[in-house]
């Protein structure tokens, strides 16, 4: 429950009010996760949000986090500047099932800021290439402008190891990629249904029709992931602020299968 202090060493704006934003330790050194984790971040006198991790698992000195501003306390962290100090607690959290997609078809499918827990799977994955069949990236946002890692996104969609689709909801003249949902790219990706993992993160709507297609197509409940996000204040599970139905997704999630949450995901703003 302590925070320990983290000290600002590099930020960089990826989108009109997201930035990424690197810290330190100084004193206890690495911060070791696993994709898909997050910590409690406290910006001194304006309050604490959670924040997923979207760094490289494998460099665990820098803890790098993406914010959107949003509200008062991700506004407060994305005024940060280099060499200010914020209170950070964890990692918490359930990850993505690497070990679970091992041998499958991995298929992730995100939308808006929702790559940003994506990163670190991606990352993973592809330093572990041999351990999966097909590897596919579908990525939607509002508009081009919107696009985060776009040296990321270049990068992958150079790559051999990855198939790379992206799409936005409105496009620019400058635009010569896809419009519409990322649910239309699905029929583009290589995947065999039976055999298929699937990690989502994104829009809770997105991320229900996302669900519903991949699993009408043949892909079994249980290897649907998705994250889901809520009000987390403690991180432990204690204040109640991030129950869904039965479950503290603080403690329980917020990764959890499409087999676990289909039925609680048929009710809108449960």
């Amino acid at each position: 429950m302590l925070p320990r202090s983290f000290r600002l060493t590099a930020k960089s704006q990826e989108t009109p009010d997201t930035f990424t934003l690197v810290f330190e330790d100084p004193e206890h050194g690495e911060v070791r996760f696993r994709p898909g984790q997050f910590m409690m971040i406290y910006v001194f006198g304006v309050g604490e949000v959670p924040i997923s991790i979207a760094g490289n698992p494998h460099k665990t000195h820098d803890l790098i986090l993406t914010v959107r501003g949003v509200g008062a306390v991700t506004n407060a962290i994305c005024a940060l500047d280099p060499g200010m100090v914020v209170g950070a607690r964890g990692p918490y959290g359930s990850g993505w099932p690497l070990a679970a997609a091992k041998g499958r078809d991995l298929i992730i499918v995100t939308g808006g800021i929702g790559i940003a827990p994506l990163r670190p799977a991606i990352i993973e994955t592809l330093s572990r290439r041999d351990d999966f069949r097909d590897l596919s990236l579908i990525y939607g946002a509002r508009t081009p402008t919107d696009l985060l890692y776009k040296d990321d996104l270049l990068g992958w969609e150079s790559s051999a190891d990855i198939d790379v689709e992206v799409t936005v909801d409105r496009a620019s003249s400058e635009w010569w990629g896809d419009v519409g949902l990322v649910t239309r790219l699905l029929p583009r990706v290589r995947f065999n249904p039976p055999n298929t993992a699937a990690f989502v993160c994104g829009p809770e709507v997105m991320m229900r029709v996302v669900a519903r297609d991949l699993t009408a197509r043949g892909v079994p409940t249980q290897n649907v992931y998705l994250s889901l996000e809520r009000n987390m204040k403690c991180a432990v599970g204690f204040c109640g602020h991030c129950q869904f139905g039965r479950d503290f997704l603080c403690r329980t999630g917020p990764i959890r299968s499409f087999h676990d949450l289909a039925e609680r995901m048929r009710v809108d703003e449960i």
